[in-house]
């Protein structure tokens, strides 16, 4: 996800999990919002354009107190309508069809320590009242820290092996995530689920391995990218890592791949976004919104840097970094690096600096993406990256925190353009975080442009014609959050283009947890889902729509109220 709350809402979460050891959940009915704050306004303009940017390609029900029998709930969905078609290929899906399909997030801990179903009889009820509201299916996190924690090779699918046949047997579709990194310290991480224990052991040996920032302070969320084709994980590169891992995945799942299993989300960097950890909250390092920090310090990235600096003709720039772009929670006016006037981001020095540190970042995607299509092309499922939604900051020139992120985007140059293509080349989908904001609801003297953002973005996919999905940052239950999304997978952009038919191949909303089925929640999730599926060309009006959800949410009572005693107890 892109930015941080300070306590995960609701839901089967909590503290670290230990082995063999179930999670009890704690609810947080409060909202504690950091960075991408959650709260919102004014219509999203998809139409904005800056003036001074040259963009160069480069109701609520009431819950009864006796349970009903679900069987009959489950029964009054058999005529449900024809579950929509999670859109193949292209922009869109087909021309004609519209409608976004609605995925939800299940809790990072879903699969405990010990490789079982968390809170089994929980997540079999909430599963089912997803079922039953027409959400299409789940997104899960696949913990390499989990299922290869023991041993190089030695795989452990168990947890997930039930946890995805309960989905087949209740007709959702999944979209796994292939999580390399490490849960905890980030953004919403409410468990900790570390690196597998082999790799954990070799990055103590070799603290180079981990992501490192000019004053020595070493991330250990994800292995640095800078190792990418070196044998350093007991003889194998860590792209070998990931692709054996996948690999492994695609043939105990085969079963699965295309039918129930419909998407691969390939994790390349923390939080499993295509990104440096430029901005760590863990021991209160980063706080939004400040600048971060740039992340290639280690000797694997800075041997890479002094190749290209002497390529490039200038090896006295081959040695460091910058030495001027101030600490992870400055503002860009704090720093001669990332100053608007006379800043080294404009220079020919920071030209190709940030050149350099982007690019590093695509190759990096590159290379798991090559990897992943090879061990995926046959199986009919889709691939996805998720690329984190950095609007603070951005109606600055010199967009800081995205910079230091690894995307090369500033007043005067795409830096999504670049992903876009990278990710075409592979038929991957473009996966974009922080659909549910408005600028109006951010701090505005942080410069703060989440529609903006996202308006560039979908340029940009469109561009580079990959499809493009959301997600939501945070955790949002309100309709004016649901309005927004409804907007922006709309993807209502200039009138007069091409993409003038065009919606966001998917949308998924974070995230599964009691508070999303508490009674006042839950109705206007049913809602939110209905009209979803209607897509923006529907003829049918809200009322409509509306009146149906309100059905949905009367005859979904009784396995809501299933899903809410069996979280709360």
């Amino acid at each position: 996800m892109a930015l941080n709350l300070s306590h995960q809402l609701g839901a089967l979460t909590g503290t670290p999990i230990k082995s063999s050891e179930m999670t009890v959940p704690s609810v947080d009915s409060s909202l504690s919002v950091s960075p991408p704050s959650a709260r919102m306004h004014k219509p999203m303009n998809l139409n904005y354009k800056d003036p001074n940017r040259n963009v160069s390609p480069p109701m609520s029900p009431v819950l009864g107190s006796t349970r009903g029998d679900l069987s009959v709930a489950c029964k009054a969905f058999a005529v449900e309508e024809e579950q929509r078609t999670y859109k193949e290929g292209g922009i869109g899906g087909e021309k004609g069809k519209g409608g976004v399909p609605v995925f939800v997030m299940m809790p990072l801990d879903s699969v405990t320590m010990g490789n079982t179903v968390n809170r089994r009889k929980a997540m079999k009820a909430s599963l089912q009242a997803l079922k039953s509201a027409g959400v299409e299916g789940i997104m899960i996190d696949v913990w390499w820290g989990l299922v290869e924690k023991e041993s190089p090779g030695s795989y452990n699918w168990g947890g997930y092996n039930e946890l995805l046949e309960m989905a087949k047997k209740l007709g959702l579709k999944v979209q796994a995530v292939m999580s390399f990194h490490q849960c905890g310290g980030n953004v919403g991480d409410s468990v900790t689920i570390p690196l597998p224990q082999w790799v954990v052991e070799e990055v103590d040996k070799d603290p180079e391995l981990a992501y490192t920032d000019q004053w020595g302070r070493r991330n250990y969320e994800y292995i640095s990218l800078g190792a990418d084709t070196l044998p350093v994980l007991k003889g194998r590169t860590p792209v070998q890592c990931y692709a054996d891992f996948m690999r492994a995945f695609r043939d105990n799942f085969k079963h699965l791949l295309g039918d129930t299993i419909v998407e691969i989300q390939v994790g390349m960097g923390p939080a499993g976004e295509l990104r440096y950890p430029s901005y760590p909250e863990q021991d209160g390092t980063w706080k939004f919104p400040g600048i971060g920090a740039f992340q290639c310090y280690d000797k694997y990235s800075l041997s890479s840097l002094k190749a290209a600096a002497e390529a490039y003709g200038k090896p006295e720039w081959g040695s460091t970094g910058p030495t001027d772009a101030g600490h992870y929670n400055n503002w860009p006016e704090d720093t001669q690096f990332f100053k608007k006037e006379g800043g080294g981001w404009n220079t020919e020095y920071g030209e190709f600096f940030l050149s350099w540190y982007s690019q590093m970042l695509l190759d990096h995607g590159e290379r798991i993406l090559s990897s992943a299509k090879s061990i995926f092309e046959t199986t009919g499922v889709k691939i996805s990256v998720k690329i984190a939604g950095i609007h603070w900051h951005y109606g600055s020139r010199s967009h800081a925190p995205e910079l230091t992120a690894g995307y090369y985007n500033t007043r005067f140059r795409d830096g999504y353009l670049p992903i876009a293509q990278m990710l075409a080349r592979h038929n991957a989908i473009f996966n974009f975080t922080c659909i549910e904001m408005r600028d109006h609801e951010q701090p505005q003297d942080a410069l703060c442009a989440p529609e903006k953002l996202v308006n560039q973005v979908a340029l940009a996919t469109l561009t580079a014609e990959v499809p493009l999905a959301g997600e939501n940052a945070l955790p949002r239950y309100d309709d004016y959050a649901h309005e927004q999304i409804l907007k922006a997978s709309a993807l209502s952009l200039d009138q007069n283009s091409e993409g003038e038919n065009r919606e966001m191949c998917a949308f998924t909303y974070l995230r599964m947890n009691p508070e999303l089925f508490k009674a006042d929640n839950w109705g206007k999730f049913v809602g939110f889902v209905k009209k979803m599926g209607e897509g923006r060309d529907s003829q049918r009006c809200w009322e409509e729509v509306e009146r149906e959800a309100e059905h949905f949410v009367h005859v979904t009572q009784p396995l809501v109220q299933e899903a809410t005693v069996a979280l709360t107890h």
